[in-house]
């Protein structure tokens, strides 16, 4: 027999519903780096510019300082908001977003968790009036959106990010390459990935680690691959190249499996790890607004 791909339950309409919109406004994309910009923004910098061009608003939340709400809004309107000017140093947040085939997979489904993931991202960056690209990866850059900034630019993000479709092998040394070449403002960059590779990850993370970029990888995989329920005579299908091989599959099997894999995230790990990086790993089975406001904050990309 040939393993399908697990059934997914019926995904939400939308990346993002507003009641969890509203949660993420709360959150900023931290750098472990003073990465200086092109343009000011309202991140607190080591060099303090002296513009006092007004650029946005966004909510304000304990912390901020009181000098920069609007009172005038707060009379009409009864609520708080910060002023936002190109003063301070600004932050490039890039988004690597893999969309091979190899991600079409999984229940939950892997490429449906990795857009939303992408897309809270995007807007957590567009609404702190950060300058965030995302950038689509499978045999190479399949898709980009360009620098974009602003709360206005979301429902851009969004669709952007909505239409992308698993497809094509994974070559993540000619993506990351060609990223690298088309982005040499230093910055915060994410890669979102299952980081299954036939070439390997090391080719393509050594364009982006240890360098210009504050590099965060996220591994994702689901609970198929992580606790495989399979047993007896069956052939198996690459999704992405058809490659086949017929196996026997027996619990010593599955054992050496589990133990090759975990060798593999812990290499990777490592990898990332050694240069710089940040690694997080997750599972689908993971509730995707737990990975966002827990898991990303513990590690320290979000703040």
């Amino acid at each position: 027999m040939t393993v399908q791909s697990p059934q997914s339950p019926a995904q939400p309409k939308t990346l993002l519903d507003t009641a969890f919109m509203s949660r993420l406004d709360q959150l900023d994309v931290m750098s472990r780096k003073m990465l200086a910009g092109k343009m000011k923004g309202e991140r607190r910098s080591k060099q303090r510019g002296e513009s006092v061009e007004f650029a946005d608003y966004r909510n304000y939340v304990i912390g901020d300082d009181l000098r920069f709400i609007d009172w005038n809004i707060y009379a009409r309107l009864d609520r708080l908001f910060l002023k936002l000017f190109l003063e301070e140093e600004d932050l490039s947040l890039y988004i690597l977003l893999d969309v091979s085939k190899s991600c079409e997979y999984g229940n939950p489904n892997k490429a449906f968790y990795l857009k939303q993931v992408a897309a809270a991202l995007g807007y957590i960056g567009l609404v702190n009036y950060n300058r965030v690209s995302i950038a689509a990866m499978a045999d190479g850059i399949v898709a980009e959106t360009g620098a974009m900034r602003g709360r206005r630019r979301v429902a851009q993000m969004i669709d952007f990010v909505s239409k992308l479709q698993p497809s094509g092998q994974s070559h993540l040394a000619e993506a990351a390459k060609r990223f690298a070449l088309g982005h040499r403002q230093k910055g915060v960059l994410v890669v979102l990935s299952d980081f299954f590779d036939k070439g390997g990850y090391e080719n393509g993370l050594r364009y982006v680690a240890g360098g210009k970029y504050d590099l965060f990888c996220v591994q994702v995989l689901c609970p198929q691959e992580i606790e495989p329920d399979l047993q007896g005579d069956l052939k198996l299908r690459d999704m992405e190249d058809d490659d086949t091989a017929e196996v026997s599959i027996t619990a010593p099997l599955i054992k050496k499996y589990k133990a090759n894999l975990n060798a593999y995230c812990l290499s990777l790990k490592d990898y990332i790890t050694r240069r710089g990086g940040t690694y997080l790993f997750t599972s689908t089975a993971i509730p995707f607004d737990t990975l966002v406001l827990n898991y990303l904050r513990e590690r320290g990309l979000l703040g």
